[in-house]
């Protein structure tokens, strides 16, 4: 954007109240030592399993600029590099409001139960076209992504967009307070995280403290197809909200009028608050056609150019492991691999079999899903995995393999001559799905973080011995 200095020391010690005997700037922030860039202020975080002061010293060699610490680690004592506060965690908070208080950007935050970081993504490639635009890397949504995000946004850029996630209520007030967004896009509220929030109602609730940082005269933007619309508009605007609705329905105010699934690609004819407006993507899928709306209505909103926004959908790609496809060309021919293996919920797995089925199949190819677990579902786990069939079924998928403990239940629901193998983890499935994997073929794979799906990926990949080409 510039090369103004991100950070530098004396503002960083004015935001954290700590003490810093040296002179420096940053020109970014990292929680990371294995991943740390020149010119990045390292901020050692004590977690569940490590604790960041053991590789001070490491990011420090990386190119680290600086460290934000709570004490000196063992040998870099009297270091003037060192930012010295009482709480590293809340130094990082610090940094985030901060950085978000000087900014004069037009702030979006984001949540959802699916679709949050391919909408976040999207908002900064749309905004972007208007003015420089700051985004959350990655899947930085929780209590530490969120401001770490913050405190990397630069005091110059025009917009900022900022996924904000949970598994808990109450953990996005505390965020969304930090973020103090203009807009706040929720794009869409299902079974998600029932194992400890009890009911798709309390999901609701949960994501609908994103209205309580909204700043005065915000706005919500709702996805008006899902079934707690009215349930959160009422709730954004008790706190002073307008609302905007984004989707299929006649009665959105952004809503698309015709919708054009192909096997990699979407072509939407849209009626943004007004106006009419036609664009492609390459990331195939009604749900994102859907979450696109949301995407233009921010965009119109907050003032931006609409046109340059929707064109800039079209060089979107997928998220990696959220879609994105890989044509693996072997000694024997070619076969696609949809790599979804990032998360799942019965929403997004039946919005990946969806764009397995519209997926063209070479003559002699089969339609294959590789599917774990979905988690944190409580006691309706069995069920709902089992209601997958028939989206199995319709989408003409030829052969499911599963793994986990409640995906068998989807097997079981399934003919047999759709029924692939089981297995407890993802490393044992990963070797019988590259066995029976041919040319022609084109194979889906999905399931939740913790589940590993990456490991068949990966299997899947190993089979080419020539090139590899990625598309979007």
């Amino acid at each position: 954007m510039s090369d103004r200095p991100l950070w530098t020391s004396e503002e960083a010690v004015r935001a954290t109240k700590g003490e810093c005997a040296g002179r420096w700037t940053a020109s970014g922030v990292s929680i990371d030592s294995r991943t740390v860039s020149p010119g990045d202020l390292f901020v050692a975080l004590r977690g569940p399993d490590h604790d960041g002061h053991d590789y001070v010293g490491q990011a420090l060699d990386g190119g680290a600029t600086a460290a934000v610490v709570s004490q000196s680690p063992v040998g870099l004592e009297g270091r003037k590099d060192l930012l010295i506060v009482g709480d590293t965690k809340i130094a990082l908070e610090a940094l985030g409001v901060h950085a978000r208080n000087r900014s004069s950007a037009k702030v979006v935050a984001v949540t959802g139960s699916v679709g949050k970081t391919g909408t976040k993504d999207a908002l900064k490639s749309a905004l972007a076209a208007t003015a420089p635009c700051h985004a959350s890397a990655s899947s930085l949504n929780n209590h530490w992504g969120v401001p770490l995000s913050l405190s990397r946004l630069p005091e110059e850029a025009g917009f900022g967009v900022f996924e904000v996630g949970m598994n808990h209520a109450g953990e996005i007030r505390p965020l969304t307070k930090s973020i103090r967004p203009h807009v706040a896009i929720i794009t869409t509220v299902e079974a998600t995280h029932l194992e400890y929030l009890g009911t798709v109602g309390a999901v609701a609730d949960a994501k609908a403290e994103i209205f309580e940082g909204l700043k005065a005269g915000g706005t919500a933007i709702l996805n008006r197809d899902n079934d707690h619309f009215q349930r959160l508009a009422d709730t954004a605007r008790a706190r002073g909200a307008d609302v905007i609705s984004f989707g299929f329905s006649e009665d959105s105010d952004a809503r698309a009028q015709k919708v054009a699934l192909h096997a990699e690609c979407v072509c939407v004819a849209a009626d943004i608050r007004g106006t009419r407006i036609t664009y492609k993507m390459r990331t195939p899928g009604r749900h994102w056609a859907r979450n696109s709306l949301a995407v233009l209505a921010a965009v119109d909103v907050l003032d931006a150019d609409l046109g340059l926004g929707a064109l800039a959908l079209g060089d979107l790609a997928p998220p990696v492991g959220r879609g994105r496809r890989h044509h693996v060309r072997g000694v024997e021919g070619h076969f696609t691999v949809i790599d979804d293996s990032y998360n799942a919920s019965p929403a997004s797995v039946r919005a990946a079999l969806e764009v397995l089925g519209a997926a063209d199949v070479a003559e002699g190819g089969r339609r294959i899903a590789v599917l774990g677990d979905m988690l944190e579902l409580g006691p309706e786990a069995d069920r709902l995995h089992a209601g997958l069939a028939a989206d199995v079924t319709g989408n003409g998928v030829a052969r499911v393999f599963t793994c986990g403990t409640h995906m068998r239940n989807l097997l079981d629901a399934l003919p047999a001559s759709r029924r692939g193998d089981h297995t407890e983890t993802a490393s044992e499935l990963a070797p019988l799905v590259g066995e029976f994997v041919r040319p022609g073929d084109v194979a889906l794979v999905k399931g939740s973080f913790a589940i590993n799906m990456g490991h068949v990926v990966e299997r899947l990949l190993a089979a080419e011995t020539r090139r590899r080409t990625v598309n979007g």
